[in-house]
């Protein structure tokens, strides 16, 4: 059974049931820091970890695969690994359409396949809370609107690290929409000297594929289904109804039907992400159209100065 995550994980402050379950997350948290792994760190590939400390709907591929995109514009030889999940195949097909990914379920192994293949870079989607590999670069994603939710670790908060573990990253992206992220800079830059911010909004890249006088009906299975929502209805596309599933949802035959079904009564056509779009089945995308998404990095120049140092 896959389940959305909390409401209250987004709540400004804490709330009764957070602080109910706050003993298990500094339980939780006292584990985590007294877990000890041995760091490997390979001498003829270089390392990059895209990941987050906000579990889910960050932009974390996104960010990975604009990342490949540069390095590519640099004739670097560089490939992905993801960690094997059974629930995320379809962020392993949309990596795989931009370059080699490794996968298996320990990313070290992933790593020294890339290396004995001479791959000069890797980018690990997600791994920043990996012990086993030391990287070499690292970018940590937030959602700018809801940036560390409640501030809490899990269970009573969305965070799978404190707050303060930035201090042991050098970068930070802030990924969404047109929200005003000024304060948030402001907070990072004070308490975070050591990060550098780089702040970037998604861009929908083929809307020229949707009729803008139609109306939609929307679902998404993602870690930020709102963002989603508020992109599209920046962009104009009229939505009568959405659909939010949980982050990677499986979806059954019953569960498009109705979709499908609702559509039809109302007169509308069905969007989802190209991620859910890989979930479903042939006979089901000729009845649904997908739309891509990419990210438009506003501080793109000094990435692109950043990623030549590193190489």
């Amino acid at each position: 059974m896959q389940l959305k995550k909390p409401k209250f994980w987004d709540y400004k402050e804490p709330n009764f049931i957070s602080n109910l379950l706050f003993p298990i997350s500094k339980l939780f948290e006292v584990i985590s820091n007294l877990r000890k792994s041995d760091t490997t760190k390979l001498s003829n590939i270089k390392t990059i970890c895209v990941g987050n400390i906000y579990l889910g709907g960050t932009g974390k591929t996104s960010i990975a695969i604009e990342l490949k995109k540069l390095l590519d514009n640099y004739n670097v030889k560089s490939c992905f690994i993801k960690k094997e999940y059974s629930n995320q195949l379809d962020e392993q097909k949309l990596l795989q359409k931009f370059g080699k990914t490794f996968i298996n379920k320990s990313r070290l192994e992933s790593l020294k396949r890339a290396n004995s293949e001479n791959f000069k870079i890797a980018i690990f989607d997600d791994g920043l809370q990996d012990k086993s590999i030391s990287y070499d670069l690292t970018f940590v994603c937030f959602n700018k609107k809801n940036f560390i939710g409640n501030g809490r670790i899990i269970p009573s908060g969305p965070l799978r690290e404190s707050l303060n573990s930035l201090k042991k990253y050098q970068n930070i992206f802030l990924n969404g929409n047109d929200e005003d992220t000024k304060k948030l800079e402001e907070l990072l830059n004070q308490n975070y000297s050591n990060l550098k911010i780089y702040e970037s909004k998604y861009n929908p890249i083929d809307l020229n594929t949707l009729n803008l006088n139609d109306q939609y009906v929307v679902f998404s299975g993602i870690g930020n289904h709102y963002t989603f929502i508020d992109m599209l209805k920046k962009n104009k596309i009229k939505i009568i109804k959405d659909f939010e599933f949980p982050d990677h949802y499986n979806y059954n035959q019953i569960e498009v039907e109705n979709i499908i079904k609702f559509a039809s009564k109302n007169n509308s056509k069905i969007l989802t992400t190209e991620k859910d779009y890989f979930r479903l089945t042939k006979e089901q995308r000729l009845k649904i159209y997908s739309i891509k998404i990419d990210l438009k990095i506003n501080q793109i120049d000094k990435l692109k100065d950043q990623l030549m140092e590193f190489i």
